[in-house]
């Protein structure tokens, strides 16, 4: 079961043999990733395509879907011959691939059978890994793709043959062997390794310990330790959930234990750990992939996210600060917090796994899965030699983190091979074309509401899924109509990551805080809409950067800076609203109006162009009038109070 599907399991006894199996299988795709990351092949002489070392991939993940924990012996026998007919199927593929492309066009019976069975198989994997939404979507395509000829308009598309289309989306490159898998068997698979050795070396408690250093002596430290340690732990892991658990197992307890409500304690957790995904450098791994897709820089992708990012944090930050002074949670005790300086040379020496990955991209031009071997080797160095607070790491955790690599993956795999057949259905029948037509007429022209309907498509298309699958679903689906209508592209693949992102804290499905509230034993539905008014910029900034590109530092200096500002300003005056807090708790009036000085700050020029001036003055006015009010209104009740006190 998917760890970002359910926070439920039951827990059912694993026999040895499959339990040191799947473990076996595991560490075999973390090594293959790390010999190909490395051209371990090449060096040896062996020439290999790339989709023979995806097949292998596809095949050991494909065993170890089918080889999870079951209740009877008849599941566990029925599971054993479809994990082995997975396996033999995608080696029998990664063999004879160079045979089979040279024979595509000629509709061979064994590629014919071979892409029919791993069809099946990769839909009954992805069935249980994240549930039946993403079958269903992959099947209504394939619908589309058989049937679709018949229909008039847009969406009209070529008539296709069964056998032939299951042959293009078994064997050639645009379809499961393309792109997202691509993407997935290598790039996802060396950054989950690099975030899995550094968790064993002792970075994830480092991070916590500098969070702490830093924020535990302001008020509400604990949920500002939360958000800084989540933020940093995050951007490395690539999953919500991992996350959560990682860093929420102790920064929720100390939330709680310092004075916020169980639900709030988390949602910050939640919203925290979210974000990570957004936070540069390598968001969890989506930069990288972003930048494969959109043919650009890595460094552009990260340029482009930073803003975006800190206002995403600020507005956490900010809300949390203000919750904590409404509630008057105290500052941590001061004998729990540890020296800034003892932490820092306790644990100066993770730079060196950061710095490995940024001289590998920067210095030396490596590609992405090469530079996170060389972040992992960072992290293996400095876990062997040195570890954190004098605990190194043993043979254990590198084996450790070899298997947990293995397992991690194999959801993504799933959803990149189902995601390649959607591309290649998009490709052979030209529905992808129509696609696009489709949402855009469906806009009117209207970019607004295109928008919205993007939204609302990623939303519900992201629930229950891994981050990094999200996003390469909603890259191939969705994207495409956004730069249609004059979307920039790099504004157009974050408006879909951030929107597919905040299906973790959306109900009804809302698993990253569902999650959070478990460990919180916390009511979940008021952790999920504690966790949206947290996380409000996540629904909000997408479409202001959409349409105002300064926002990702696109455009002339003077007008990057006034936008930056002035949503720095909106993101404050919007979150003060939403916390209900400015020096005295504000009641409902105040509140509304905060928000809506904000909004004013926030108010985008939905006709494109240079933000509205006007808006930005009214709000000015608004917030100076409210602040002047809040101030005195303050000073009254300080001063009715004071002579109660004395009389």
């Amino acid at each position: 079961m998917n760890t970002e599907s359910s926070t439920q399991e039951v827990v059912i006894h694993e026999p040895a043999m499959i339990s040191v199996l799947r473990n076996g299988l595991g560490v075999l795709i973390a090594l293959a990733a790390i010999a190909f990351a490395a051209d371990l092949f090449s060096r040896l002489g062996i020439a290999i395509y790339t989709e023979q070392y995806l097949a292998v991939i596809l095949g050991i993940s494909l065993a170890l879907v089918f080889l999870k924990p079951q209740s009877s012996q008849l599941k566990r026998s029925l599971n054993g011959l479809l994990a082995l007919l997975g396996l033999i199927t995608s080696l029998y593929l990664a063999v004879q691939y160079p045979d089979l492309v040279e024979r595509q066009l000629d509709l061979p019976l064994d590629a014919l059978a071979i892409s029919a069975i791993l069809f099946v198989l990769v839909l009954e994997g992805l069935r249980r890994v994240v549930g039946l939404t993403l079958v269903i979507v992959v099947m209504l395509f394939m619908v589309f793709a058989l049937l679709g000829s018949h229909l008039s308009g847009p969406l009209q598309t070529r008539d296709i043959d069964l056998d032939r289309l299951f042959v293009y989306l078994g064997v050639d490159t645009n379809g499961m062997l393309g792109l997202t898998l691509n993407v997935a068997a290598t790039i996802v698979i060396g950054f989950i390794l690099f975030g899995q050795l550094l968790l064993r070396s002792g970075g994830a408690d480092f991070f916590n310990d500098i969070a702490l250093a830093l924020m535990g002596r302001s008020k509400g430290g604990s949920g500002k330790i939360a958000t800084i340690a989540s933020a940093l732990f995050g951007s490395i892991s690539g999953v919500v959930v991992s996350n959560i658990v990682a860093t929420g197992v102790v920064t929720i307890r100390m939330m709680k234990k310092g004075g916020f409500k169980p639900h709030t304690a988390a949602a910050i957790e939640t919203v925290a750990s979210t974000g990570g995904q957004i936070m540069p450098p390598v968001m969890g791994a989506v930069a990288f992939l972003m930048a494969e897709f959109l043919q650009i820089g890595y460094s552009e992708v990260v340029i482009a996210a930073l803003v975006p990012a800190i206002l995403y944090y600020a507005a956490l930050y900010i809300q949390v600060d203000l919750e904590a002074a409404k509630e008057q949670i105290k500052p941590i005790d001061p004998a729990l917090i540890p020296s800034k300086r003892k932490v820092l040379q306790q644990g100066w020496i993770f730079i060196i796994p950061f710095a490995a990955v940024i001289l590998a991209l920067f210095s030396f031009n490596q590609r992405p899965e090469t530079a996170a071997l060389w972040g992992a080797l960072g992290a293996l160095i400095v876990g062997v030699l040195k570890g954190y607070k004098g605990k190194r790491m043993g043979a254990k955790d590198i084996l450790g983190s070899l298997e947990e690599t293995g397992h991690s993956i194999v959801d993504i795999i799933m959803i990149g091979a189902a995601a390649g057949f959607i591309i290649g259905i998009l490709n052979i029948t030209g529905l992808g074309f129509g696609l696009t037509y489709f949402l855009v007429e469906l806009g009117q022209g209207n970019l607004f509401l295109l928008l919205v309907i993007s939204a609302v498509v990623c939303i519900v298309l992201g629930m229950g899924m891994p981050t990094v699958g999200v996003y390469l679903l909603l890259a191939v689906l969705v994207a495409p109509s956004l730069i249609q209508v004059g979307v920039e592209p790099i504004a157009a693949h974050l408006f879909i990551f951030y929107l597919g992102m905040m299906s973790m804290v959306t109900p009804p499905i809302a698993i990253g805080a569902f999650f959070a509230a478990s460990i919180a034993k916390a009511n979940p539905m008021k952790t999920a809409l504690t966790s949206m008014r947290l996380g409000w910029t996540a629904y909000i900034i997408p479409f202001l950067f959409v349409t105002t590109p300064s926002l990702l530092l696109i455009g002339e200096t003077s007008q990057i800076v006034i936008t930056v500002m002035s949503a720095l300003i909106g993101v404050w005056a919007v979150s003060v609203g939403f916390a209900g807090y400015f020096k005295n708790k504000l009641n409902l009036v105040f509140r509304f109006g905060f928000v809506i000085a904000g909004g004013l700050f926030l108010l985008p020029n939905l006709q494109g162009g240079d933000t509205p001036i006007a808006p930005k003055v009214a709000g000015l006015a608004l917030l100076a009038t409210l602040l002047c009010a809040t101030l005195l209104v303050n000073k009254a009740t300080s001063q009715a109070s004071s002579k109660q006190t004395q009389s």
